[in-house]
């Protein structure tokens, strides 16, 4: 009796991922030597500790993953991470900006905003792997979907609820601010709501699917299964009528359109939903001022270019300064812009880094999308192809939109760059995205239960019967 075959088990490839992270802090540290050479007249310590402080948060964070989701795709954390710390030393750039020239390096390690950055760092990634740990089958969300659907909901009220004075900044309710803390509850939403919105498509694919009548080569669904796309409409308005909040407006509605495309595979859903976001766009624009405001600065900046122009006009000197291949880390003046560290950080990637960093910035963004659609797509379960696509799919948008805004092909949204931009409540949440993604290409990478290989036709047992 010959023993059966026996698969080779596939590879983890958490060595590369080990490289790829050694790659990532090296290529911050010498971001921030460069930074500094360029602002002072010598280099501090400050480097070194930031690379030692990103080497062992991230190094901690590599060995949760092996330990709790050792198939993972092997290069989404080291993309992520580089980011991430590109961003801090960007970050660190721009306070060092802020100071006075002989105020700048007497502290040799980062302060300021760069050094809140590295905090939320860490705990997104503390709660990256506390994704990792409790959540080890990711089809077990599926059981609380309308429970996060309800908590999405909610998180996304709490702002337009409260008065103005703990809720409002810049003109947007989108905060909830107490005790000198603030945080973003839509950054959270957004995720409960994509897991809510993957359970739900998956339940009700086959009767969002049929179609009613043909127009034009294309299947149009029945009437009666248009409610759910015109609740979410309508939920998407509520938001930018309430909360003045454009950005999540657009981001909340552009996901559930893609993610129901994904789900049926009907164009007739990305035609509806197109109409539906361009009535619901013209009648915000016809009866909201601060609409009209937002439209009026992306068509006729260098009108009001020292007033409601400025940073936007200035976005764009900054990023013509640049050229192709910027003016070097720390030689050119993005601090002119405002709010360069959070909302604008773009273009002081387009002026100090150039026309081709800021290229490569949104080569790894791309990357990180195609892993998440690449996971969606090797993945085993409906429900986990649906969220790893409406996970991935969200981060696109969102850097479309900023990017847009910022390069002046799309209004100003006041969406953060993930994981470039100050702020706690965008890394944090972002970090809880990656952590739902690396969990799903966990069980897409994880060699099936049984290991044992179909026998070779020769070793196969023969018998004879006679008929």
């Amino acid at each position: 009796m010959t023993a059966p075959v026996i698969a080779p088990q596939r590879r983890t490839r958490r060595g590369s991922e080990l490289f790829l992270l050694i790659f990532v802090v090296l290529l911050a540290a010498v971001v921030s030597v460069a930074i500094e050479g360029a602002l002072g007249e010598g280099v501090t310590p400050a480097p070194l500790w930031f690379a030692a402080t990103l080497a062992l948060m991230f190094g901690i964070t590599h060995v949760a993953i092996r330990l709790f989701a050792p198939y993972a795709d092997p290069v989404l954390f080291p993309l992520v991470a580089l980011l991430n710390g590109l961003g801090v030393a960007l970050i660190h750039r721009l306070d060092l900006a802020a100071a006075a020239p002989n105020e700048r390096f007497k502290v040799h390690f980062l302060t300021g905003n760069a050094s809140l950055q590295l905090a939320w760092t860490a705990v997104g990634l503390v709660l990256l792997i506390a994704v990792l740990v409790i959540i080890r089958d990711h089809r077990s969300l599926a059981r609380y979907s309308y429970t996060l659907g309800l908590v999405g909901l909610g998180l996304l009220a709490v702002p337009a609820l409260l008065p103005a004075s703990l809720s409002e900044v810049n003109g947007a309710r989108i905060w909830i601010r107490f005790a000198g803390f603030s945080i973003q509850p839509g950054e959270f939403a957004k995720i409960a709501v994509i897991v809510f919105f993957a359970s739900y498509l998956v339940a009700k694919r086959d009767v969002l699917s049929l179609a009613s009548r043909r127009i034009a080569g294309i299947d149009f669904p029945r009437g009666r299964d248009l409610g759910p796309v015109v609740v979410a409409w309508l939920a998407s308005l509520l938001v930018l009528i309430f909360e003045k909040d454009l950005g999540s407006s657009l981001l909340f509605f552009g996901i559930f359109i893609v993610m129901l495309y994904v789900a049926t595979q009907r164009t007739s859903w990305l035609l509806i939903g197109l109409m539906l976001f361009a009535g619901g766009a013209f009648v915000a624009w016809t009866l909201f001022a601060h609409v009209q405001d937002r439209v009026a600065i992306w068509l006729h900046p260098f009108k009001d270019a020292n007033g409601k122009g400025f940073q936007i006009v200035q976005a764009l000197y900054g990023l013509a300064t640049g050229r192709l291949f910027g003016t070097g880390p720390g030689a050119g003046r993005p601090e002119i812009v405002p709010y360069a560290n959070s909302d604008f950080i773009v273009a002081t990637i387009g002026e100090e880094l150039g026309l081709f960093g800021l290229t490569a910035i949104l080569v790894v963004y791309a990357l990180i999308v195609g892993r998440g659609l690449r996971t969606a797509l090797t993945v085993r379960d409906s429900f986990g192809k649906l969220l790893a696509a409406g996970l991935a799919f969200s981060m696109a948008l969102q850097v479309f939109v900023v990017v847009g805004g910022v390069t002046k092909l799309i209004p100003l949204t006041g969406l953060t760059t993930p994981f470039l931009s100050y702020g706690g409540s965008s890394l944090v949440a972002n970090y809880v995205l990656v952590g739902l993604l690396l969990r799903i290409s966990d069980a897409a990478r994880r060699p099936p239960a049984s290991q044992q290989a179909v026998q070779p036709l020769a070793n196969a047992p023969t018998e004879m019967v006679r008929l």
